[in-house]
């Protein structure tokens, strides 16, 4: 599957919050946990119904999405 139908954006699903596609896990979700200090793992086992590839996935995503927008340093 590719990256970007990983994380999908509906109004019809709690309200427009991106979550993994085909899930109603939010993709906030996966970060909150990162930032806490837990593990991918820990996340997947909270969150049985998303893949290692769709969280793998996302955070591919995001990190693209941050990337292409970053402007260069002086």
């Amino acid at each position: 599957m590719k990256k970007d139908v990983m994380v999908h954006s509906d109004a019809e699903v709690l309200g427009g919050v991106p979550v993994c596609a085909g899930r109603r896990v939010p993709l906030r979700n996966l970060i909150d946990y990162l930032e806490a200090g837990d593990s991918i793992d820990e996340f997947l086992d909270a969150f049985p119904s998303v893949s290692r590839e769709q969280a793998i996935a996302a955070l591919e995503l995001a990190c693209e999405v941050l990337t292409s927008s970053a402007r260069p340093s002086r």
